[in-house]
């Protein structure tokens, strides 16, 4: 491999690794707000999703990432290259900040943005869709704002049918939905490793064919590893501030309402992993936790301030990213 290449795939390790900081925490974060779960076995927990979520549930992801740009090989690398560092100093600076903001969003506009630098309009797949799949920037973006809406109210009628269910029950129930927590986290964190993991699985698999090292855009096992890892990385060392966010800033998070958001965030999750829908995990499961506040009637007891600010990270994520990405194409093409 030359250093460009060397470079360009490290820097896809580490958007992996900051997307593991914001996204793979969200599949313990409830779990773990609601003391269902120690950090540590959590942790454990989300290890095992992330590694087999990418070799289990398909590579659909990974081609809709791959078919974004559309340039010549030569000019690959350094467009992906700068795409990548730009998602990854955004997902830095949204951590410092304790915002769970969204790293598909950051890809994307860093992709674009690049892409735009690079080549004009004709350097981007705008895409649409083709039948429920998406492809391109526009189908993308598209599955990025329903996806959040879908889980707002997938996380509000499921936690009121939840609480009226158990509603006459004993204290008896606490065991089986704690269990029910843990199936649904690991169930979460298989799905998160399925979208997520693959998004760097998409760029890196792109990287190796425009450089000659692969044939096609099937990504080997090596690079699905990999890319699971450092999303586990990602969550052990820096994760545990979108974990506080989600899990105890936005709302009271009560046992049964973290089943209730674990299972909508789950199911989202793994219908646009088997559509190829690249998501943000970040926007699902804070969405949930919100209509968790409508579940119990309680919309005064979420921050709005909290949640407005969210909601304008995830709109100013793909600009900044992009502005970023195009800024460092210069560099990017004096190292390849």
């Amino acid at each position: 491999m030359s250093p460009g290449l060397v470079a360009s795939v490290g820097m896809a390790l580490a958007f992996a690794y900051t997307n593991g900081v914001h996204d793979a925490a969200n599949a313990i974060a409830t779990l773990v707000s609601t003391r269902a779960a120690r950090p540590g076995p959590a942790v454990a927990l989300a290890a095992v999703g992330n590694v087999a979520g990418p070799l289990l549930l398909g590579t659909a992801v990974a081609s809709t990432i791959a078919g974004i740009v559309t340039v010549q090989p030569d000019q690959v690398l350094p467009i992906v290259g700068a795409a990548l560092t730009g998602a990854v100093a955004w997902n830095s600076l949204t951590w410092w900040r304790g915002l769970p903001s969204s790293s598909g969003h950051a890809l994307l506009g860093g992709l674009v943005g690049a892409a735009l630098a690079g080549g004009g309009l004709s350097a981007v797949d705008w895409g649409g869709f083709n039948g429920f799949r998406p492809v391109g920037v526009l189908g993308v973006a598209g599955v990025l704002v329903v996806t959040p809406i879908l889980s707002f109210g997938l996380g509000f009628a499921l936690d009121r049918a939840a609480r009226r269910s158990v509603r006459r029950l004993t204290d008896r129930v606490r065991g089986p939905v704690r269990a029910g927590q843990w199936l649904m986290s690991q169930t979460l964190a298989l799905t998160h490793g399925a979208n997520d993991a693959q998004k760097a699985v998409g760029v890196v698999a792109l990287l190796l064919v425009a450089s000659g090292e692969l044939t096609h855009l099937t990504a080997p096992t090596w690079v699905e590893l990999l890319c699971g890892t450092a999303l586990t990385l990602g969550t052990a060392t820096g994760g545990w501030r979108i974990v506080r966010t989600l899990g105890r800033r936005i709302t009271l998070v009560r046992p049964i309402d973290a089943l209730a958001s674990e299972t909508c965030s789950s199911g989202v999750l793994l219908a646009s992993s088997l559509l190829g829908a690249p998501v943000s995990t970040s926007e699902v499961v804070a969405s949930s936790v919100v209509g968790l506040g409508g579940g119990r009637r309680r919309w005064r007891h979420v921050r709005w301030l909290l949640v407005r600010s969210m909601i304008l990270a995830w709109l100013v994520t793909a600009p900044a990213s992009a502005a970023m990405a195009a800024v460092l194409l210069w560099p990017w093409r004096v190292l390849a």
